[in-house]
């Protein structure tokens, strides 16, 4: 009786062992089938947004804190833009009296920014 309890023992674990192995296989080949590189036809249209790619004034707010930025972004294949570059101009607290007066100022100087750096970047 003890000795088939060791035996049922021994094959539950090695068909444990077994699923695991299988599970972690499977999980890496979905994994690099993911990460394949795209197709000859995708990646020349993904190099020509990127080749278009603009600079665009934005804000965010991150803990309580009012971020002025200027994005370089694309077109992605998703037609969902993409960001490649991020530069925070400035910060300031979101409770500050006088954010208003701030962020608008902030803004005029992202879209500033983000002309010039369009200019510069054009050929």
């Amino acid at each position: 009786m003890v000795l088939g309890l060791i035996e049922l023992a021994v094959v539950l674990a090695v068909l444990g062992l077994l699923a695991t192995v299988g599970w972690s296989l499977w999980t890496a080949l979905r994994q690099n089938a993911a990460a394949a590189p795209l197709p000859a036809r995708q990646r020349e249209q993904v190099a020509a947004a990127v080749a278009q790619a603009r600079w665009v004034p934005a804000h965010d707010e991150v803990d309580g804190v009012t971020r002025i930025l200027v994005r370089r972004t694309y077109t992605g294949l998703d037609g969902l833009p993409a960001v490649l570059d991020e530069r925070v101009l400035e910060t300031f607290p979101a409770q500050d009296p006088a954010w208003e007066a701030r962020f608008t100022e902030a803004m005029s100087t992202a879209r500033y920014r983000c002309a010039y750096l369009n200019a510069e970047d054009s050929p």
